[in-house]
């Protein structure tokens, strides 16, 4: 039988293993954000698609609730309209977005993975907002290059979040940077990628957090440097860097 000190190891290997959406260093600071600003303002139907995902065995790819609660509350400082997500998942990201947007805003959601995305889709028409999302299943860059090729969709989005396959980031980027307007704004999930950006090279990092860092940092890289838009990096779940289209 297990004693109390061997579910605390389990518990802090699991942990250890999966992280948490927080690179806070209290969990008990986290959780103050959670219980104080975050779930007493949550959407219900927002609570249940992040408790149906809770379930799933892939329940660490779900954005944050505290993240959750910024992306809504950006799309309605910039008043956002027309908007694109590159990385659905179960769609708790995509639903705090349909949420925000006004009753005509649109989102074109792209993910590999169709099944996980029906797995929050009865949450997400319950809330009655599904008629905002264009879904399609398949990678995102033939996508994007087919939207490239039509001028008119140039410049065309409001507000582009991006949650995916990080070792094509700064293959969006290329083509995303052509098709949010001057003044709208790119949001990239997982920019400090479980705190491993500034972890030693000799780190005991788990197989895929050392395979996907190099093309995070590459893209940080990246992003600082380029003179078509302003960044702001923010410790927000496992980093959110927020770039403005200047030119």
């Amino acid at each position: 039988m297990a004693t109390n000190e061997d579910q605390k190891q389990t518990e802090a290997g699991r942990h250890a293993e999966v992280g948490h959406k927080s690179l806070l260093q209290s969990d008990a600071l986290f959780q103050y954000i959670l219980e104080t600003s975050v779930f007493p303002r949550e959407h219900e139907a927002m609570k249940e698609l992040r408790e149906v995902t809770a379930k799933h065995p892939w329940n660490i790819m779900t954005t944050s609730a505290d993240e959750g609660q910024f992306l809504g509350m950006l799309l309605k400082l910039i008043n956002a309209k027309n908007t694109m997500e590159i990385g659905v998942y179960t769609g708790y990201s995509l639903l705090a977005t349909a949420l925000a947007l006004p009753e005509d805003g649109k989102i074109l959601a792209m993910d590999i993975n169709k099944e996980n995305y029906e797995l929050g889709l009865p949450v997400i028409k319950k809330a009655g907002v599904d008629h905002k999302i264009d879904f399609r299943e398949g990678p995102a860059l033939p996508v994007l290059d087919e939207l490239i090729k039509d001028e008119k969709n140039h410049g065309s989005y409001d507000f582009i979040f991006v949650d995916a396959d990080k070792d094509n980031y700064l293959n969006y980027h290329k083509r995303l940077i052509d098709l949010v307007k001057v003044g709208g704004v790119i949001g990239y999930d997982n920019t400090l990628w479980n705190g491993s950006v500034v972890a030693p090279p000799d780190a005991p990092l788990r197989k895929y957090v050392r395979y996907y860092r190099d093309f995070v940092l590459e893209l940080n890289k990246a992003l600082a440097v380029d003179p078509r838009i302003e960044i702001c990096m923010l410790p927000v779940g496992d980093g959110i860097t927020i770039c403005r289209r200047i030119k």
